[in-house]
């Protein structure tokens, strides 16, 4: 299976929230890194996909432009969907979110996926003013809090 098959399987089976599968493509050691304070592991990803996917059950990437160079993937995300359950934030340190019934639609989010003996050791985005989980959480109305300074 070439990478860029691997990298549509990869999104599509996060869509259809079986993190089983989304796990095959994916390295011990994966790392995704962008609008994050720090890299996080394919088992961390995928959990906050898991609590994703049940607050926004039409979650989609609505990848684009997927190409193979120079061994990696690249391409465009746009994530869409419909707050329809509760939006668990516990792992950020803030409360719960209700379904709002809001829908949501991230900018477009550069990303590049690398890989070696047949799956993704890390999945990186470009920093974009209003994605990620804190343009989901903005586009729901949810104030976060600012880090304080001590």
């Amino acid at each position: 299976m070439s990478a860029l098959e691997m990298a549509s399987k990869l999104f599509q089976a996060i869509e259809a929230k079986d993190m089983i599968a989304a796990a095959k493509y994916l390295s011990d050691d994966f790392t995704f890194s962008g609008p994050v304070p720090q890299p996080v592991s394919g088992g961390e990803w995928l959990a906050m996909h898991q609590s994703l996917s049940k607050a926004f059950p039409d979650w989609k990437f609505n990848a684009s432009n997927l190409r193979e160079e120079g061994g990696k993937v690249r391409g465009v995300l746009q994530i869409t969907g419909t707050h329809k359950g509760e939006l668990d934030l516990s792992a950020l340190g803030m409360p719960n979110v209700p379904a709002t019934g809001k829908a949501i639609k991230l900018p477009r989010e550069e990303i590049t996926l690398t890989g070696s003996d047949g799956k993704f050791t890390s999945l990186s985005t470009a920093a974009t003013v209003g994605g990620g989980v804190m343009g989901v959480l903005s586009q729901l109305g949810v104030e976060v809090p600012s880090p304080s300074i001590n």
